[in-house]
């Protein structure tokens, strides 16, 4: 009996269709990476796993009696409980049965029938014992370690934490829950560069089934994972890691191509010879051969993801050194980092990694002017132009489209323009008329990509540019980072994307 079975679902977004009469079933122990372009429908996959959305037609049944927990990174929290305290949520049927017990322990010496109570003294016993009760301080610690929630006190109380930190203390919850299936949105987009090998690793032995959205293709081929692909409303499943489906599909669609290539050749011969025939004496025959025609059942034109290609409006490199920091502290109410000392040389570009939390991001927004220092000083040279990503995806009007976003930014574009602007970043025609908040986090961060795009600079600052992007986008924005003149600091957990880019690395610790 199948785990989950997905039968003939069709789902679509106003014009868009995301599946069509699809069919698929998965199994118990299977691990299962999602993945697909970006809008292809793999967030939408999971809201109708969790009961969130329900297909225009067909149905996602689970099987009888499944425990599931979904990666809910927005999920309410108490902010007045300390971490360790959260986490030890997730065995509070188990802390109850020891109260319990204690219980009996205490009544024990007033029983009447102390057999009885002997039988249920071992009963919870038993079960405490089989659910490895006694482990459980070791359990947590193992996975607020391998997550790197240890770098940061786990008696914090969770109103203090920033988003990532959060996002990493509900993902270490539910890792502690061992339900029977994992269901993860984009789980290493908080993770630094050894917790996603960790989290690869720990999925790669978990005993249950998962399925996880990630565009972070290192960590799908760590975590072994077979491949489920989403792409141009269907979903096929791959019993392979993600390096051998990727030749796979190559070799797929160099045969759909040339299957379509043969037919659309048929289907002119044809169409000629009806032309040709249909009043004549081969008139039977011709009507014949417009009858298959007519029943042929035709390939769709190939329509592949494109390769995304992308260009920055860059102004003259600033003159050297383009930017001075000395001793400067960053944060809100404490200071959240040892002060920074840095020079920067004209064109020079820099990448910053370090612990999720730790003050990567705000350390950016200062130097953009967001936030006030604490301390310190920093001086760009006067030569410098900003341009800034912030990895937020925050809009003043979520109900507008991307296509008013762009021309509110600028004005003065022609219709042809913004329209041209976003395909090049990767936004498909039937989303750019859509409500930015109805798009996928990489639709979402395609159009920040674009605005950035439009604004002449020579020294950007980027903040996890890559989170939500898909495989081809990374690619055409490492390329054009490669080609940018001008200076860089970027903040990045994916150091596949910035090696070979930036000319040093630096990073930050406690």
């Amino acid at each position: 009996m199948s785990l989950l079975e997905i039968n003939n679902v069709s789902h679509a977004y106003g014009e868009k269709t995301l599946y069509k009469q699809v069919s698929l079933e998965f199994y118990q122990g299977e691990h299962i990476g999602i993945v697909g372009s970006n809008g292809a429908g793999k967030s939408t996959l999971i809201q109708m796993m969790i009961g969130e959305v329900i297909p225009d037609q067909g149905y996602i049944r689970w099987q009888n009696g499944i425990r599931t927990g979904y990666l809910d990174q927005y999920a309410k929290m108490e902010d007045d409980i300390s971490i360790i305290q959260y986490l030890k949520t997730a065995f509070s049927e188990l802390y109850q049965v020891e109260t319990e017990l204690t219980n009996l322990y205490e009544k024990l010496s007033e029983a009447e029938d102390v057999e009885l109570y002997y039988n249920k003294i071992n009963a919870y016993q038993q079960k405490l014992e089989d659910e490895d009760f006694y482990q459980i301080d070791s359990r947590i610690s193992k996975i607020v370690t391998g997550l790197g929630i240890d770098a940061f006190n786990i008696n914090s109380l969770l109103g203090k934490l920033s988003g990532g930190q959060r996002a990493k203390v509900i993902l270490a919850k539910l890792l502690l829950n061992e339900t029977d299936v994992l269901i993860l949105d984009e789980p290493t987009n908080f993770l630094d560069k050894e917790h996603v090998v960790w989290l690869a690793e720990y999925l790669k032995n978990y005993k249950g089934s998962y399925f996880v959205v990630s565009h972070n293709y290192e960590f799908l081929e760590q975590s072994g994972s077979d491949i489920c692909d989403i792409e141009f409303g269907t979903m096929k499943k791959y019993g392979v890691r993600y390096s051998e489906f990727l030749k796979l599909k190559e070799k797929q669609k160099e045969d759909y191509i040339k299957r379509y290539t043969l037919q659309q050749e048929e289907i002119k011969r044809t169409e000629e010879f009806i032309r040709k025939n249909i009043a004549g004496i081969k008139t039977k025959m011709a009507q014949g051969r417009r009858t298959r025609l007519e029943r042929m059942e035709r390939l769709e034109k190939p329509n592949f993801q494109q390769k995304v290609h992308l260009n920055f409006l860059w102004v003259s490199p600033a003159a050297s050194p383009a930017l001075v920091i000395k001793n400067l502290e960053v944060g809100y109410d404490k200071v959240l980092l040892p002060s920074i000392n840095l020079t920067m040389m004209s064109s020079e570009k820099i990448a910053i990694t370090g612990f999720n939390g730790i003050g990567k991001s705000t350390l950016l927004k200062t130097l953009v002017g967001y936030i006030n220092s604490l301390g310190g000083a920093y001086r760009f040279s006067d030569t410098v132009t900003l341009g800034y990503f912030e990895q937020e995806l925050s809009w003043e009007d979520s109900s507008k489209t991307p296509f008013q976003i762009v021309m509110d930014y600028d004005p003065a574009m022609k219709r042809e323009q913004i329209r041209r602007k976003l395909s090049e970043v990767g936004i498909k025609s039937e989303h750019i008329e859509k409500e930015i908040r109805l798009l996928s986090g990489g639709e979402q961060a395609k159009v920040k990509l674009c605005l950035l795009l439009l604004k002449p600079c020579n020294f950007l600052i980027l903040d996890e540019p890559t989170n939500h992007l898909d495989q081809e986008a990374k690619e055409g924005l490492k390329s054009a980072l490669e080609e940018f003149s001008g200076n860089i600091i970027l903040v990045s957990h994916e150091e596949k994307f910035y090696s070979g880019l930036v000319d040093r690395v630096i990073k930050i610790t406690k």
